[in-house]
């Protein structure tokens, strides 16, 4: 392939990605996909998927592009799909409308499908090229891959703590340490995201609601609300259980949990998994698998220090987004927003890579991956 070829190539998917992006936190349990149709140079249509069971990027573009599809080519940031699940096969929509040439920038990596498509395309006539912007792809659908090839949610963990590392004073206040516009920023994360997961410990002492919200109105799309609670500790009067949070409550216990009090939240329709235990805690390996098979392919980590010490420790954590606001709090008792047993030796400590840092408002926002 030329230079020239090469370089068209990649600006007309650099355009399929940037339609991929528009669709984020909205398609689960599918991938974020866009696709280009272009013809002689020209782009005649553009469409990217929208939400599981509506049309798929390749479909939208080539119903846009009608007859002008023939002869074209596609440009789509994923592998076209093979086979029927909430929709057909994007691949005979492909061929029905006479597409000479699809450009892919990824394979898909759900085995149902990998390689596949090339295959039926190329024996049917149409020429294919995969490869364009393979990691940029992969970096957009990060969290679709984690969940197809590892049978688990990609994890975030959020973080709001003082410049010294407190997330709450001694007595347990924590509202607010971070600014308004901080606060924006994790109601618009949570939109993101299928599942929102605290402790008991957080539940309890802070009531939350944990929607998402935006100017105190509630985004149409909602996550679940998942509650680890080992020994069911927790009360149906608190507000995540009111019509105020309307989301789906996912309560994530133990045998130890009393079977009269799992039977009491069942009837109320409250989703509860009795799990396997580490350390006489859930074990969030197992809860995480069992969020997969309920088509939970993203979940954000908001506490407390416990869980997210453990999700840590057993290397579930993908991403990290820790707001600092410049603010001391100080105590010998003020909670931090990691805690468990810690490392003994600080070059055993869990490093970040790919670090990204930025402004907002008055908070510092360091974002990574724990190595």
């Amino acid at each position: 392939m030329s230079k020239k070829a090469k370089t068209k190539h990649e600006n007309f998917m650099r355009l399929a990605l940037k339609l991929a992006r528009r669709a984020k936190g909205k398609t689960s349990p599918n991938p974020l996909v866009g696709a280009v149709v272009v013809k002689a140079g020209q782009i005649v249509g553009k469409g990217y998927h929208k939400k599981a069971g509506l049309a798929h990027a390749e479909v939208e573009a080539l119903r846009q592009a009608g007859k002008k599809a023939s002869g074209a080519r596609l440009y789509v940031t994923l592998e076209p799909c093979t086979h029927f699940g909430r929709t057909p096969p994007c691949i005979h929509e492909i061929k029905k409308y006479g597409i000479k040439e699809v450009i892919f920038a990824m394979y898909d990596p759900n085995p149902v499908n990998e390689g596949k498509a090339e295959k039926f395309l190329t024996a049917h006539g149409t020429k294919v090229v995969s490869g364009v912007l393979e990691q940029q792809a992969r970096d957009v659908n990060r969290v679709f891959v984690k969940y197809i090839t590892k049978k688990l949610p990609f994890v975030t963990v959020k973080i709001a703590q003082s410049l010294d590392g407190k997330i709450a004073t001694s007595c347990g206040d924590s509202r607010w340490i971070t600014s308004e516009h901080s606060r924006k920023l994790v109601h618009s994360l949570r939109r993101q995201v299928d599942a929102v997961l605290i402790g008991v410990g957080t539940a309890l002492a802070d009531d939350p609601l944990l929607t998402s919200r935006n100017s105190g109105r509630l985004y149409a799309k909602q996550p679940k609300k998942i509650i680890v609670d080992s020994n069911l500790r927790i009360s149906p009067d608190l507000k995540m259980f009111s019509a105020h949070s309307p989301a789906e409550v996912i309560i994530a216990t133990t045998r130890r949990a009393s079977k009269k009090k799992v039977a009491s939240f069942r009837k109320r329709n409250i989703t509860v998994l009795v799990l396997k235990e580490k350390e006489k805690r859930v074990d969030l390996r197992d809860l995480l698998k069992q969020l997969a098979r309920l088509e939970i392919t993203h979940v954000l980590i908001e506490g407390g220090g416990e869980v997210i010490a453990s999700a840590l420790r057993e290397k579930l954590v993908d991403k990290m987004i820790v707001f600092v606001a410049p603010k001391i709090i100080g105590g010998r008792e003020a909670p931090t927003a990691v805690e468990g047993e810690g490392v003994k030796k600080v070059g055993r400590a869990i490093k970040l890579r790919d670090i990204k840092l930025r402004r907002l408002g008055p908070e510092v926002i360091i974002e990574g991956e724990p190595i």
